[in-house]
């Protein structure tokens, strides 16, 4: 990411104590610097599954159990996941038919997972791995500010 717009991440958020407005604000962000995302949003660790945060986007799946779709895998493995075809990725959940591509990246806080950054494109293979280092940074930053 670059450093004017890590920057205008980093005054978006650090002014904030309040959880859902750091996570709203995180996804308007994201929709707003970044082409060709259909959806942004979190899922939110609770009870041993993933629940609905704050998104940009059309509606979308409320629970996730844990290792199911590409959000479970990303939350269960605590690793990113990027998926070029989300067509070809078994056990995907199909919250958005218009979904063809995926990036989902595990929040860490305290050695904890916290919840996931989950980021769809209606294009195959929109995310690169150049991708995946800008929105890993995103991440980082944001955990530090929940």
């Amino acid at each position: 990411m670059n450093n004017l717009l890590k920057q205008q991440y980093i005054g978006l958020i650090e002014c904030n104590n309040e959880e859902i407005s750091i996570l709203a604000n995180t996804s308007a962000f994201i929709m707003q610097n970044f082409d060709d995302i259909s959806w942004a949003g979190f899922y939110l660790l609770k009870n041993e599954e993933l629940i609905l945060g704050p998104f940009q986007g059309k509606i979308a799946c409320t629970n996730i159990p844990l290792a199911k779709g590409v959000c479970g895998k990303a939350a269960s493995s605590r690793e990113t996941v990027l998926v070029e075809d989300v067509h070809q990725f078994e056990g995907h959940i199909a919250c958005d038919n218009e979904s063809n591509s995926e990036i989902v990246v595990p929040l860490i806080k305290n050695n904890q997972l916290y919840g996931v950054l989950d980021l769809d494109s209606t294009s195959f293979g929109r995310f690169s791995k150049e991708d995946q280092i800008i929105f890993e940074e995103i991440a980082e930053i944001l955990v530090q500010h929940l």
